[in-house]
């Protein structure tokens, strides 16, 4: 009998991106931070030296001027990801600074402030204190890195969150790898999060204990002997996992996992669709106004063609998906299946009177049910996703079997349609495979994250707001017949 699979928590979880509850800009408004006049004035100390998200810190100085105002500031940085429209040209950190409070100097030139530790950046921060212009003195403050995981134990399929805080922005501090069981799984970006990652895995394997583990790497890999290296107080976590005996936490679905909203820009243009998105085989309207009534009119779809490998290159070309006269207010509306083709951006437009009239549409990715849900080992399964990209931020899918990364697959060539063949392994019971998005190639030297799945996309993909996809597969005794999917 096949086990219930409690689809609720899988999607809720799964979609979530990590709460940001007091980032470093809750300090105060942005300000500018002066330089030193004549040398540094006074001292300045912060106790402790370190410190966790929500801990209390001091920051105390002395030999100041007395009876006086000063400013205490917050140095940081803001990431972004730095993608034109098809390309990735990497991470880029802007320096930024907050007012932390307006503090006064005593009789004897002393002053003492306490505050809580921002959710930010890991390791080295400045905190300055000013005075108008002019920088008075300085100290440094390093956020610690923590690693939480909830829940601490549950079924075959569990999503566990692990929630990772203060991973940096500068190099051996900003590129870390998540592993289950000691395979590797991916890895864990915060670019645009500040500093935090959220990501949710299932619980795999055998009844009984399990190690996640956090390290960093570099060059893609976890680097195991950090130790030794040149910069050995890079911290790694390890957190134990308890899989319980009970009915599995099945994912939902295919379809129930679909992308219920997307990030996009503002709609411009002419044309207007509605949706905003949609997956591939799904209804859009396209509607616009200020036409010729009674006039039909051709609405064209564009779309890329080629790929990046055998020296062709790609070309932007239409076809046309919908005809329509406008009413007699001038106002048309088209309606089309959305056709079978690469996800992302498409051009839409209209040829009227010598003008093009345009407007834009998304194409969200979306899977298929597996051909097969149940059967022994060596039973052949096909993943099947319709609207994967192009571009080099999402071009590309990662296939994850039980938290061990076996490799990718492209969509630019095969227009959007990427289908996936392999081999269900591993012992009788039930095993896990996911479908991760990441970056294909770009510019950026290091650190190396091409090719592997980037657990932290749902709040830090850079470019497209793209999905992950779970399935389940029961590996049988070979006595048992394969189970088609419903």
């Amino acid at each position: 009998m096949r086990a219930p699979a409690l689809a609720f928590l899988f999607v809720a979880i799964l979609a979530a991106p990590a709460p940001a509850q007091e980032p470093a800009s809750r300090f105060g408004p942005p300000v500018q931070v002066g330089q030193p006049r004549d040398g540094y004035v006074g001292t300045m100390r912060v106790d402790p030296l370190h410190g966790k998200a929500g801990d209390p810190f001091t920051v105390t100085a002395a030999d100041l001027p007395p009876n006086q105002e000063f400013q205490l500031i917050w140095s940081t940085v803001t990431g972004k990801w730095n993608v034109t429209e098809s390309e990735y040209k990497g991470r880029e950190f802007v320096p930024v600074a907050y007012e932390m409070a307006r503090v006064r100097s005593d009789a004897v030139g002393r002053l003492q402030a306490t505050f809580k530790t921002p959710e930010d950046f890991g390791f080295l921060h400045d905190i300055v204190l000013q005075q108008g212009e002019r920088l008075m003195t300085q100290a440094g403050y390093s956020i610690d890195m923590t690693v939480d995981v909830s829940p601490k134990s549950g079924p075959l399929g569990t999503p566990i969150t692990i929630d990772v805080k203060g991973i940096g922005y500068r190099n051996l501090e900003m590129s870390f790898n998540l592993l289950y069981d000691n395979r590797w799984t991916g890895w864990i970006s915060a670019v645009t999060t500040h500093g935090s990652g959220r990501l949710t895995i299932p619980a795999t394997g055998h009844v009984g204990d399990h190690v996640i583990e956090v390290l960093h790497g570099q060059f893609g890999f976890p680097y195991r002997n950090q130790e030794q290296s040149p910069e050995p107080d890079r911290p790694r976590f390890s957190i134990p996992f308890t899989v319980t005996a009970g009915a599995p936490v099945l994912p939902p679905a295919p379809a129930a996992q679909a992308q219920t909203h997307v990030r996009l820009q503002p709609q411009s243009g002419d044309l207007r669709s509605n949706p905003r998105f949609s997956g591939v085989g799904e209804t859009v309207t396209v509607t616009g106004d200020a036409f010729t009534a009674g006039q039909k009119y051709v609405l064209n779809w564009t779309r890329v063609i080629g790929n990046r490998i055998d020296g062709g290159g790609w070309e932007t070309s239409a076809i046309p998906v919908a005809e329509a006269a406008a009413d007699r207010d001038g106002r048309v509306s088209f309606s089309f299946v959305t056709p079978d083709d690469l996800g992302g951006t498409h051009g839409l437009y209209v040829d009227a009177a010598g003008k093009r009239r345009m407007g834009t549409h998304f194409v969200k990715s979306t899977a298929l049910p597996m051909n097969v849900t149940r059967g022994p080992v060596g039973t052949k399964i096909t993943l099947h996703l319709k609207g994967v990209g192009w571009t080099e931020t999402s071009n590309i899918m990662h296939l994850v079997y039980d938290n061990a990364y076996i490799g990718y697959a492209c969509a630019f060539n095969s227009q959007g349609d990427v289908t996936i063949h392999m081999e269900a392994t591993g012992a009788p019971g039930w095993h896990f495979i996911d479908l991760y998005p990441g970056i294909y190639k770009g510019t950026e030297t290091l650190p190396i994250n091409y090719r592997m799945p980037q657990l932290t996309y749902a709040a830090d993909h850079p470019g497209e707001d793209l999905p992950a996809f779970r399935f389940a597969f029961e590996v049988t005794s070979s006595a048992q017949a394969p189970a088609a999917s419903n």
